[in-house]
């Protein structure tokens, strides 16, 4: 018998599903109940690396920690990540099997692929009590509805309730709600069994008119009203602009326990991935993060971080544009900090030879590490442990290149010259023991008298995040409801909204 179910979708994207879902997925968990996540199709740059060596999105391994169990490539089965405005790499159970453009993968790739889809949603099923499946974007795209594996395609052919969750801290959100209802099929409408509206200021006393109104509009209750509340972002999966208002860089900036704060700047690269890399380092007690584009940002930072990249050779090619590449060179000679991951590392070695994913053949790096780097048509998907400043380290690794380091000091799979420091391994800074010694070589460096906290566990505050929107649900949602939904399906009899969706 399979298990319950329930799908997540939005009026919009950023509308706040990923964290709904994180935090009923929370919810379920501390009520005994055995649960999983779910998303069929996720488009990101952000992504993980299980155990099993697949890769999925981060915001599904996160949710997967919020179940507290751990994330499989049956949670995200089908990964599209962005290398321009026309194309991307498509992961299909947690392998890439190719680069499609946006045309030829909904012109019938995607509709070949509900067969799977759907086959790791009901092994999940079959093992779970319940599954809290997450949607993309609006289910309500009319023009994708036909090939659609993500929205309503997967809630029609699995049965499963949809709720839909609307941000109204944009505005405009009691429309967002009828019109997303009113732009769906008798069949999908069906499904749709009501609404939970995001990120809500103020009394909501003044609020419940317009539900009951959108109640008597549509027939379809709304099962709760989430306060707004900062730092409540889990890792996201649509960009720096939502990043920006994550987990950890929107919460509360504590006092250093040093004498002086420590000046992180990250270079903005194109098509950044993997951008969640800091977010440990702003979970320290007095280190202040922000996101830069021009060489002048760098003069006041302790450290400078180059990130991941899904193009490395239009990384190179921006950062050269922008004279962040002779910035760069400038502090390497200088023995300030840099940290490159990843794309990052690469772009800081010698010579790239790229005939996978820019296909530039030889191309000059910034030359401030001894390396060599070649592009594999084979993806390296690792969860390396080793050791690195006198301490163990954990991390994971996503990519092409394959580094050839020719001199330096060994630093995790990369290498370091003076103050400068590259490796390929995602999440190094997440092993607290590891993060404090490198952060005191940084402060030691820059002149600094900054002070790592000796206490702060990234893990724990993880943890925090996840238990807070557990919270959220408890006490703000119907859960009554909800799990009646979950276990039952959709209510019978719920009207239809005209005009539907057009032929």
């Amino acid at each position: 018998m399979s298990g319950g179910g329930l799908l997540v979708a939005g009026t919009t994207s950023d509308a706040g599903k990923s964290v709904v879902t994180a935090g009923i997925c929370r919810w379920l968990v501390r009520q005994g109940v055995k649960v999983a996540p779910f998303k069929a199709q996720n488009m990101s740059l952000n992504s993980f690396v299980t155990r099993e060596g697949a890769e999925i999105g981060r915001a599904q391994a996160m949710q997967a920690q919020a179940c507290r169990v751990e994330p499989t490539a049956l949670m995200n089965p089908v990964l599209l990540k962005p290398g321009g405005e026309r194309s991307s790499q498509v992961v299909l159970m947690g392998r890439p099997v190719g680069e499609m453009s946006a045309r030829g993968y909904h012109g019938g790739r995607q509709e070949q692929l509900l067969g799977t889809v759907l086959d790791c949603l009901e092994r999940l099923r079959g093992t779970y009590d319940a599954v809290i499946c997450e949607g993309a974007g609006s289910p309500a795209e009319i023009n994708l509805r036909r090939t659609d594996i993500v929205n309503m395609g997967i809630a029609r052919n699995a049965g499963l309730p949809v709720l839909v969750v609307g941000d109204i801290d944009r505005g405009g959100v009691f429309a967002s709600f009828f019109g997303t209802v009113a732009l769906l099929s008798p069949e999908d409408q069906k499904l749709v069994a009501g609404f939970l509206v995001n990120k809500f200021r103020g009394d909501v006393s003044l609020l419940e008119p317009g539900l009951e109104m959108l109640h008597g509009l549509t027939g379809r209750r709304t099962y709760g009203v989430l306060p707004f509340r900062h730092g409540l972002g889990i890792d996201e999966e649509d960009g720096l602009r939502v990043s920006l208002r994550g987990t950890v860089r929107e919460s509360q900036v504590a006092a250093p326990v040093g004498e002086d704060v420590l000046r992180v700047a990250v270079c903005a690269v194109p098509l950044m991935s993997n951008f969640t890399d800091v977010d440990a380092l702003a979970a320290e007690p007095g280190v202040v993060v922000r996101f830069v584009d021009r060489p002048e940002e760098l003069a006041d930072a302790d450290l400078v971080v180059v990130p991941g990249t899904r193009g490395t050779v239009r990384a190179l090619e921006w950062l050269r544009e922008r004279g962040l590449a002779d910035a760069l060179r400038r502090r390497a000679a200088e023995g300030r900090p840099v940290l490159g991951i990843c794309g990052g590392f690469q772009v800081l070695g010698e010579h790239i030879e790229d005939d996978v994913e820019s296909r530039r053949g030889q191309v000059d790096g910034l030359g401030v590490l001894p390396v060599r780097v070649r592009f594999a048509r084979e993806k390296t998907l690792t969860r390396p442990v080793g050791e690195a400043l006198g301490e163990t380290v954990e991390g994971y690794e996503i990519h092409h290149g394959v580094a050839e380091v020719l001199g330096g000091e060994t630093f995790l799979d990369g290498c370091r010259v003076g103050q400068t420091w590259g490796t390929h391994w995602h999440g190094s800074l997440e092993s607290d023991a590891f993060r404090r010694a490198f952060l005191r070589e940084v402060a030691r460096a820059a002149g600094r008298r900054f002070v790592p906290a000796p206490d702060t566990s990234f893990a724990a505050l993880r943890e925090e995040q996840l238990d807070r929107l557990g919270d959220l649900i408890e006490q703000h949602a119907d859960t009554d409801a909800l799990w009646r939904l979950i276990e039952s399906g959709a209510p019978t009899g719920l009207p239809f909204i005209p005009p539907g969706a057009p032929a």
